[in-house]
């Protein structure tokens, strides 16, 4: 039997071919890997399979019955439920009542159970092992809280069909296993999963088949079995890859970010020294929640300080707005690339330009052409692909998104860059292209702190590490020394 069978699907935007005749099937009890680079239509093709998008042509199938026109209510009437690489969550309401609205089913008029609610999304949320107050507001959860959520949604709807973009993205060690033993229960009930990850050690881990998605076309459906890492990275991104974490060794040059006693009751900092020098990549390690965001912010003036001192370039100065630190040379590259790191209504050029516009805008006024001028510089520097520098960025895939929000940081020269996730969320093809450009930026006397939740990312880019938990450094450790025991260890561990 197959649950869920798409065949030939078809789907344009604006000229431009997502999907050019892409066939999938799901079994139930299966999880069925969807892989590809970004901007191969992985995206389009769940887009559809859950009515957020209507395909030009091809069929869908569910259980057996040709589903005419699918659209949200059809899909979740039909069991398909979906966990997006965003949490698609309303702010304002309570964690209970955004589990509710994917649950209730109710006339209108029948009086709310408010103690019902709660009770089950206490239930659903102690599935997952997540101590959130069923009560709290969703706009004051992270991103893995909040991700968290969404996938309790998804277990109380009792989808048969349940599709997971990217589930993991923001989630911490402890809480992918958990993910993944809910996972197991899935599929033991019969769900059929759909899962799409850059993660490649998770597609090992999880999956029974493979499908490989190109350029909008199904390229192949293999057994997980047999199917070595190389090659499946060869099919995905049509060519070989020599390395995904391409470290350069460059000798360090001068300190030129320097945090002595950092302290923040706002952020939960608390006394953090750490020193970054010109042509270094310092990665920060830890756990969801132990503060290397917070740091992050504060040292861009998102978040202030009450007590310590940050040296740039050996000067104490004080950093209060993201203008002070961008007047110093400090770019900053956030978790949420969608959210905060690229407006995805407006132009790649003038994304690019966001915090340079003197640069474009000599009079006062916006150099439209200059504009143009310093855009097409970085998409080609970059290798950004994308129609033209006057596309919208929303259109272009995540990690081409993510290097036009490196790009707006580029611009001003930095001295120091801030990176936080660079690689959250994007192929592995994208992440090698990143990685490759930090190794460029730091070769270039860039001093580089990149906070990851990827271990082989961490041991893979950093030249040293330093390790947080409860907003303090517990640890720091040369390149050479560290392995993922130490600082798991570190991170886990008084």
């Amino acid at each position: 039997m197959t649950l869920l069978e798409a065949r030939s699907l078809t789907k344009s935007f604006a000229g431009v071919r997502a999907l050019k005749g892409a066939s999938f099937d799901l079994r139930p009890g299966e999880v069925h890997a969807l892989v590809g680079e970004n901007g191969a239509g992985k995206s389009t093709l769940i887009k559809i399979m859950t009515g957020a998008e209507t395909p030009d042509g091809g069929t869908l199938t569910v259980a057996g019955e040709t589903v005419r026109r699918m659209d949200p209510h059809t899909a979740r009437a039909l069991g398909i439920a979906a966990i997006y690489q965003q949490p698609s969550l309303f702010p304002d309401l309570s964690v209970a009542e955004n589990i509710a609205l994917a649950l209730d089913g109710a006339s209108l008029w029948r009086r709310v159970d408010w103690g019902a609610r709660r009770r089950a999304a206490e239930a659903l949320l102690d599935r997952l092992g997540a101590h959130l107050d069923p009560n709290g507001a969703v706009d004051a959860l992270s991103m893995p809280e909040q991700q968290i959520v969404e996938i309790a949604k998804a277990l109380g709807a009792r989808a048969r069909i349940v599709i997971m973009d990217e589930p993991t993205a923001s989630l911490s060690d402890r809480e992918v296993s958990r993910l993944f033993e809910i996972v197991q229960r899935l599929r033991a009930d019969g769900t059929g999963i759909i899962y799409i990850s850059h993660r490649l050690d998770e597609i090992f881990t999880l999956a029974d088949r493979v499908t490989v998605l190109r350029d909008g076309e199904t390229l192949v459906t293999r057994e997980r079995e047999g199917l070595r890492r190389d090659e499946l990275i060869h099919l995905m991104v049509g060519r070989e890859l020599s390395a995904v974490y391409p470290k350069r060794a460059i000798e360090p040059g001068d300190v030129v970010l320097e945090l002595r006693g950092l302290s923040s009751r706002a952020s939960g900092l608390s006394d953090v020294s750490l020193s970054v020098r010109r042509g270094e990549i310092l990665g920060v390690a830890g756990l969801v929640g132990s503060g290397r965001t917070e740091l992050a912010e504060t040292i861009f003036g998102l978040r202030p300080y009450d007590s310590g001192t940050i040296l740039v370039r050996n000067r104490a100065v004080p950093i209060g707005s993201p203008a002070d630190a961008i007047a110093l040379g400090i770019g900053y590259l956030p978790e949420d690339r969608r959210q905060h790191g690229a407006i995805l209504e407006m132009s790649v050029a003038a994304n690019m330009t966001l915090a340079n516009l003197r640069a474009v805008s000599p009079r006062g006024l916006v150099d439209a052409a200059a504009e143009r001028r310093e855009a097409a510089r970085f998409v080609e520097r970059l290798r950004i692909k994308t129609p033209s520098v006057a596309t919208e960025v929303g259109l272009l895939s995540g990690g081409n998104q993510q290097k036009v929000a490196l790009a707006r940081w580029l611009a001003i020269e930095p001295s120091v860059l801030v990176l936080d996730e660079p690689t959250q969320g994007v192929d592995v093809g994208a992440k090698s292209e990143i990685h490759a450009i930090m190794g460029e930026l730091a070769a270039r006397g860039v001093g580089i702190l990149m906070i990851s939740s990827e271990l082989p990312e961490v041991l893979g880019m950093s030249d040293r590490i330093a390790v947080m938990r409860g907003g303090r450094i517990v640890g720091q450790v040369e390149r050479d020394a560290a392995s993922p025991q130490e600082i798991l260890s570190m991170a886990l561990h008084s």
